[in-house]
Formats: C-alpha cells, sequence, structure tokens
C-alpha cells in the first residue's frame, strides 16, 4: 500500500519503511508523528482525495534533525560596480522513517499531528498575543510623557531666540 502525503509545500510517495528527508519539523529523534494531509491511497484499490482523502493518514517515527547539502550562491555584476558576493545555505531538514500508511482510522488514532516549525511559530505567536492585550495600556500610558516633552520643545525654542 502507499500513499501520497503533501508536507512543507511538497508531495511524497511513501510506503511502509521508506525513509524520508522533509522539510523541518517540530518534533524530536523517537517522536512517532503523523500526516493528515493525505492526497491519495494507493494498493488494492486506489482512492483520490477531493482534495485530502478522509480519514487517511500516514505514521512516521523521526530518525533525526538534519542539514541538507551545502548550497552556494555566487553574484557577480559584470562591468560596472565590479562587485561579487558568495552566499552558502543549509536547509534544516527532518529525517523520518514511515512506519505505517492507513487508508481509514487516522483520525482516531493518538498520535501526534505533524507541524512544520512555522506552524509551530505561529501557533507560540497566537498564545503570547493574550497577555498582549494589556499592552495597549501601556501604549497610552507612555504616550502622555511624550506629548509632555513636545510640549517643552517650544519654550526652549523661545529661550533661543531670545538669547540671539
Amino acid at each position: 500500500m502507499f500513499a501520497v502525503l503533501k508536507t512543507g509545500g511538497k508531495q511524497y510517495k511513501v510506503q511502509a519503511g521508506d525513509i524520508l528527508r522533509v522539510e523541518k519539523l517540530d518534533c524530536v529523534a523517537g517522536d512517532k508523528i503523523q500526516f493528515n494531509e493525505i492526497l491519495m491511497v494507493g494498493g488494492e484499490t486506489l482512492t483520490v482525495g477531493v482534495p485530502l482523502v478522509a480519514g487517511a493518514a500516514v505514521q512516521a517515527e523521526v530518525i533525526e534533525q538534519i542539514k541538507g547539502p551545502k548550497v552556494i550562491h555566487y553574484v557577480k555584476r559584470r562591468r560596472k560596480h565590479s562587485s561579487q558576493r558568495t552566499k552558502g545555505h543549509r536547509q534544516h531538514l527532518t529525517l523520518l522513517r514511515v512506519t505505517d500508511v492507513m487508508a481509514s482510522g487516522g483520525d482516531k488514532s493518538d498520535v501526534k499531528a505533524a507541524t512544520g516549525t512555522a506552524d509551530a511559530r505561529r501557533a507560540a505567536h497566537n498564545n503570547a498575543a493574550a497577555p498582549a492585550a494589556a499592552a495597549p495600556a501601556k501604549a497610552k500610558a507612555a504616550a502622555k510623557p511624550v506629548a509632555a516633552k513636545a510640549a517643552v520643545k517650544p519654550k526652549a525654542a523661545k529661550a533661543a531666540a531670545t538669547e540671539e
């Protein structure tokens, strides 16, 4: 049985036992995670989702967090300005071993859903926004001294004008 799953903006065709390198996920080595965005499940019968297959899931075990190969970005401007720049980049990846492909019942399992680091940051930001509701009161308190400083400036300007 195989499945086509979507994660990190990419699609992967997987079956039990496969090892995948996907965009970094918010998990640690040894965690069991589950992908719920399944686009197609194949085997004895082929099921294509519209856009997702309901109840289908792929479970995997995290092997480790790794970095991909170094990609060199070289920029050279010809003739004028004669500048050049070399930059390197190594993408953060998660290495996974697919343990199970489920055509149904994935929504009832107790395995943690796979989330990317961007999703984790967004969730943390939304949780931190609740205490920020008190921030407008602080902003109003800070606005009053600024207005007082603005009132001081014209007096200083008049004093400077009389000294001349």
